[in-house]
């Protein structure tokens, strides 16, 4: 009696599908709008947890005031002519710092088994990587607006203008973007979040701090400038400083395009591979 109605069962489904025209089928969401949709769930879960927003909103005050108000008059001797210069530094490893959360929110889907369940959608394998990046990309510039406003209550003045503001602040933005490719890889590599969490430390603070963000690297020995000098954080920094104060050259804006450029050409690849193939557990 159970075989005839199982065939029946089957015979049914393969008439139905039959029946399906080609137009009737719903199509697979092209790239773009698969990105838009898991974009969305990662504003949906800071919509829910709006403390997520605290990196994003106290943590650039803390750090210009910080910088600013400590160090503002040992180093420069006024604490307005040591804004002029550190402010477009700070801005960039502000948000440099903020690059991380990208790999830690990736982390902890892939150790709540979510991740297995989006490599088994009919979607372009990289939406949920590229998604995250896009949303993570207003975090920054919500990050680079509050510290904006807050630089020019405290006495910044950008002689580069709107212009300046706007190219300074589109090379932070690229550069963020191509650096959380490397956090999203060890994401996938390391087994903890908390390992995630002490590796892109230990790679962010020391580059952070050996470059010209917080001193003129003139000042520092020989054997260390040469270090400052290619540091891409330095390079891109140079960019956004000279842009701010009107005097960068196409030559400045082209290097930090292209180092930019160069990390996300080197760990996107990689990264997407190892979404792909990645094994479960």
């Amino acid at each position: 009696m159970d075989q005839p109605t199982e065939t029946n069962s089957v015979h049914e489904k393969k008439l139905f599908n039959n029946l399906m025209t080609e137009a009737q089928q719903p199509k697979p969401p092209n790239a773009l709008s698969s990105s838009l949709i898991f974009g969305r769930r990662v504003l949906l879960r800071i919509k829910h947890v709006p403390e997520q927003l605290i990196d994003i909103t106290v943590l650039p005050v803390i750090i210009l005031l910080m910088f600013t108000y400590l160090f503002g008059g040992a180093v420069a001797g006024s604490t307005a002519d040591y804004l002029q210069f550190i402010f477009p530094g700070v801005l960039a490893m502000t948000v440099t710092m903020l690059t991380m959360y990208t790999g830690i929110d990736l982390k902890r889907d892939i150790e709540k088994g979510v991740f297995d369940r989006f490599r088994t959608l009919p979607i372009w394998q990289p939406s949920p990587l590229v998604g995250a990046l896009l949303v993570d990309m207003l975090r920054y510039l919500i990050a680079a607006a509050i510290m904006l406003a807050l630089g020019l209550i405290l006495g910044f003045r950008p002689v580069g203008g709107i212009t300046g503001i706007l190219l300074g602040v589109t090379l932070v933005l690229f550069f963020a973007f191509c650096l959380s490719w490397i956090w999203t890889m060890l994401a996938l590599i390391l087994k903890t979040e908390k390992s995630l969490i002490m590796v892109s430390t230990i790679f962010i603070v020391p580059f952070t701090f050996v470059s010209n963000v917080f001193v003129d690297p003139e000042t520092l020995p020989v054997w260390l400038y040469g270090f400052v000098d290619i540091n891409p954080i330095s390079i891109v920094v140079s960019a956004i400083r000279d842009a701010m104060h009107g005097v960068v050259t196409l030559a400045q804006v082209g290097w930090g395009v292209l180092v930019s450029g160069m990390i996300a050409a080197t760990f996107a690849p990689v990264t997407i591979y190892l979404y792909q193939y990645k094994k479960k557990g």
